[in-house]
Parts: structure tokens; sequence; C-alpha cells
């Protein structure tokens, strides 16, 4: 059985910090051979992709964030990291951790961020 659990959402300003980790669950190998990556959704809006990282350290990012987010993964902990900086009133969202291993996508229940003005 496979479980992710997403901790370190919050309320944070504008211009401020935030850490996301994601912990993976389940028996084997399974989290270091998938790609991980971390969504978000906000009110009205559909889930998108902020960021991935596959099981070999590649890292892809949305346009809106890059430069901003970093992901990184600890394959030794299975645990899954965003640091997100300089965070803006439209990354407000509800985050989600998903792992991706052929043919299943597996989904946290989501954190959610805050970002005031």
């Amino acid at each position: 059985q496979v479980q992710l659990v997403e901790f370190g959402g919050g309320l944070v300003q504008v211009g401020g910090s935030l850490r996301l980790s994601c912990a993976f669950s389940a028996s084997g190998s399974l989290f270091s051979s998938s790609t991980m990556g971390w969504y978000r959704q906000a009110p009205g809006n559909q889930r998108e992709l902020v960021a991935s990282i596959t099981s070999s350290g590649t890292q892809n990012y949305a346009s809106s964030v890059k430069g901003r987010f970093t992901i990184s993964r600890d394959n030794a902990k299975n645990t899954m990291y965003l640091q997100m900086n300089s965070l803006k009133a439209e990354d407000t969202a509800v985050y989600y951790c998903s792992a991706y291993n052929y043919p299943t996508r597996y989904w946290g229940q989501g954190t959610q961020v805050t970002v005031s003005s």
C-alpha cells in the first residue's frame, strides 16, 4: 500500500519562503524508481504541475515558478521536498504530492499554502 503525506504548508507573507515535504511510504524501491512531482490547485482552477523530478534527478518546473522554487528528493529517506522562495499571492493553493510509477499515479491528501499580501 502506497501512502504520501505532505508537510509544511501554512500562511506566509508575500516575499516569504516555505518548504514542503512529502513522505512516501511503500515497500521496496518504489520511491526511488518513481517520478515525483508537486501539483497545486487554487479555487476555481484546475490542478497544475508545479515541479517534477525523475528517478535520475532530472527536474522540470512550471514557468510561473522557475527560479523561485526548487524540487529535490532524498531516496534514503523516501522524501521529496519543495523549497519555495519569493512567494507571491498567486502561489496560494492546495499543494499535492504525486508519485508516478508506470502505470499508476499516487496522490497525497494536499497541504494548504496561503500567501498573504
